[in-house]
């Protein structure tokens, strides 16, 4: 997330507590899009409008090298599972990056809007896309996953870089429990495939959510999950290219 749209969202969060966080995070999104709109058009032109996402095309790029993965590109797939891939599956609840970042700083009262507009509390299994960015300024170099499980009480915390972002889940962790009705919920982290370079932390996190929604959505359990398979990282990016132009965007 860029410095100013964090600092858009907070400010909004601490101001506008009359209003619905998914309004408070559309507003966020508009306020991008129209900041610098023709400058931005000419220079980083939008590949790709997917519900609450906007891919622009410096976006895609990160999708064509060997490149960390940015917010953008986390939280255009967390919207493509919820509104394409899980749209019927009433189970599961894919929390965004700039969302789970948002929920850093927000009150109890405010948190309280936002899982209850998702209705989480009713809702099996919920994902968060996690960074290691621990302030209101732009940063974090490392992407992991959290996910409750409720029907077996248990945060699963599924890191590709040894325990790099444990300090993070477990403060998200004490962070949303309460909220979410999850408070003798057990912390387990778990053995995961591990990434082989310094970058492909967030194309773990995406296959890995892959992963788990799909067990899940079969089992309705995470216990006894396999391994995933480094084929299945290794043609992510190209996936993903391929799924930005289906659903219309360029790259």
């Amino acid at each position: 997330m860029y410095t100013n749209d964090r600092k858009i969202l907070r400010e909004h969060a601490r101001q506008n507590q009359n209003q619905t966080p998914r309004r408070i995070l559309q507003r966020r999104n508009a306020a991008k899009l129209n900041k610098n709109k023709n400058k931005m058009s000419k220079a980083d032109p939008i590949s790709l409008s997917f519900h609450d996402s906007c891919l622009r095309m410096s976006d895609v790029q990160l999708l064509h090298g060997p490149r960390w993965l940015n917010d953008q590109i986390l939280s255009f797939y967390y919207e493509y599972l919820s509104h394409v891939k899980y749209k019927n599956n009433r189970d599961m609840y894919f929390i965004a990056p700039e969302v789970t970042q948002c929920i850093k700083y927000m009150d109890d009262s405010e948190l309280d809007m936002l899982f209850g507009e998702h209705d989480a509390v009713n809702k099996s299994f919920i994902f968060f896309a996690l960074n290691d960015n621990g302030n209101t300024e732009a940063g974090g170099t490392h992407w992991s996953l959290l996910v409750l499980s409720r029907p077996e009480k248990t945060f699963f915390h599924f890191d590709s870089y040894g325990n790099n972002n444990t300090e993070p889940s477990l403060e998200l962790i004490s962070k949303v429990k309460d909220a979410l009705g999850a408070r003798q919920a057990k912390i387990r982290p778990m053995r995961c495939l591990q990434q082989t370079n310094g970058y492909d932390c967030g194309i773990h996190v995406i296959c890995m959510t892959d992963h788990i929604a799909d067990y899940v959505n079969r089992y309705e359990m995470i216990e006894g999950l396999p391994i995933l398979h480094i084929d299945t990282v290794k043609a992510k990016r190209a996936d993903l290219l391929k799924l930005i132009i289906s659903l219309g965007g360029k790259n």
